[in-house]
């Protein structure tokens, strides 16, 4: 017997919104159930019904904003309580806005608001940090049911153990838990590549540790399709509607 689910997981499952996003869409009047608005938080629906947002969610959602950071060392990913620490957001200003032609020169001037990190780039680490005002990036990116890649620039020092670099590619637990299978290589003599479909706390650092190796220096370079490219820095641009994680 088919079970009636809430609406709002159900938007998300299309990939139209965010449950949180679809949630504000109903209480505005824009969520539609074979045709008739939906009034109610909380309604459910069954998956053979049709629901839809009607075109000024869409227009709201179009003009969510994504952007692209190189996060330097020294910044949070998150906002912490703890005010000795810097958020990677607090770059998001015009000072440090990089437009090129290959990617949007939107006008740096937008509302900031609900613009959050999808997913974790530690005080130590640079590079690459996704920020967004979007749900269903930061459901692509983060999702429980994510399997997009993240790579990595590694810089180490120390020894490696015997079939370390085996271990590192699988093998590994954390926190009593097996790891994913993982590419691992050298690129030169102290720094090794890393491409990774899970993230756990710190989760290289501690796999360096774990064969022998202490991470000196950490880059995030890629996010499923996206690239940090030549992004100077602390500064940022906008996901360009070409660019698909």
């Amino acid at each position: 017997m088919e079970e009636a689910v809430r609406i709002s997981k159900i938007l998300s499952e299309l990939g139209l919104c965010s449950r949180r996003e679809a949630d504000a869409y109903i209480e505005q009047g824009l969520v539609t159930l074979d045709g008739k608005v939906v009034t109610e938080l909380g309604a459910r629906a069954y998956r053979s019904q049709k629901v839809e947002l009607k075109k000024q969610a869409a227009i709201q959602q179009s003009s969510k904003a994504t952007v692209i950071l190189n996060k330097p060392v020294g910044y949070i990913s998150h906002l912490d309580d703890d005010k000795a620490f810097r958020p990677a957001a607090s770059l998001i200003i015009q000072d440090n806005f990089q437009a090129s032609k290959l990617y949007s020169s939107r006008n740096p001037r937008f509302n900031t608001d609900g613009l959050a990190p999808a997913g974790r780039l530690d005080i130590d680490s640079s590079g690459l940090l996704v920020l967004t005002q979007d749900g269903r990036i930061a459901k692509t990116i983060i999702g429980e049911q994510s399997v997009i890649e993240k790579e990595y620039l590694v810089r180490v020092e120390g020894k490696l153990v015997n079939k370390g670099l085996e271990l590192l590619r699988h093998g590994l637990s954390l926190d009593g838990c097996k790891l994913k299978p993982a590419i691992v290589e050298w690129q030169n003599n102290d720094q090794l590549r890393f491409i990774l479909t899970e993230g756990r706390n710190r989760q290289i650092r501690r796999m360096c540790e774990l064969v022998g190796l202490h991470v000196i220096g950490l880059k995030r370079v890629r996010i499923g399709n996206v690239l940090l490219g030549d992004l100077p820095t602390g500064m940022w641009r906008f996901l360009d509607q070409r660019e698909k994680f």
